[in-house]
């Protein structure tokens, strides 16, 4: 008989989940985005988890955790009222509903702060994600990060209205 998988939690950032999260956060682009970054974009990106404005944009923000039994596998969090700025799962646990479970969160929190739209400048691999979440693409943007040029996709979502279905005019 299969056993079942552990119930994951929410909860909200605490300052010491710094360490744990700047380690999801490298494993996550490590092994997650290759195909659509180069090594040393990648490279570039995971630094930033050793910058200390990382855990200070982490406690700015309303960032949540995902746990399972207790244990953080991923986070997001949301800089405003409007707009995801992390969202970031373990590769050991991608694909088992995580990321899902926060961006509702984060939707919700979102709707109750008075928000009526909700954007993310999503990485490369994320688009598909928030695409079948009904975010539609705005805008394609290069950044610099560390010396490298990344680019990423600015997406919104009208939220309350369920998905999208078109680009806004």
């Amino acid at each position: 008989m299969a056993q079942a998988l552990p119930k994951p939690g929410l909860r909200p950032f605490l300052p010491e989940d710094v360490p744990v999260l700047a380690a999801i956060f490298t494993a996550s682009i490590e092994e997650l985005t290759g195909d659509d970054y180069s090594e040393a974009q990648q490279q570039a990106w995971m630094a930033a988890a050793e910058d200390e404005e990382f855990g200070k944009g982490l406690a700015s923000d309303l960032t949540l955790i995902a746990t399972l039994e207790g244990s953080p596998v991923g986070f997001a969090s949301l800089r405003g009222k409007d707009h995801i700025r992390m969202l970031y799962v373990h590769p050991a646990v991608a694909g088992q509903g995580l990321a899902t479970m926060l961006v509702d969160a984060l939707e919700k929190l979102a709707g109750g702060r008075g928000a009526d739209k909700l954007t993310v400048d999503a990485s490369d691999n994320a688009q598909g994600f928030f695409g079948k979440r009904g975010y539609v693409a705005m805008q394609r943007n290069s950044i610099t990060v560390n010396d490298e040029w990344l680019a990423n996709t600015t997406m919104q979502k009208t939220l309350g209205s369920g998905p999208a279905t078109g680009a806004l005019q």
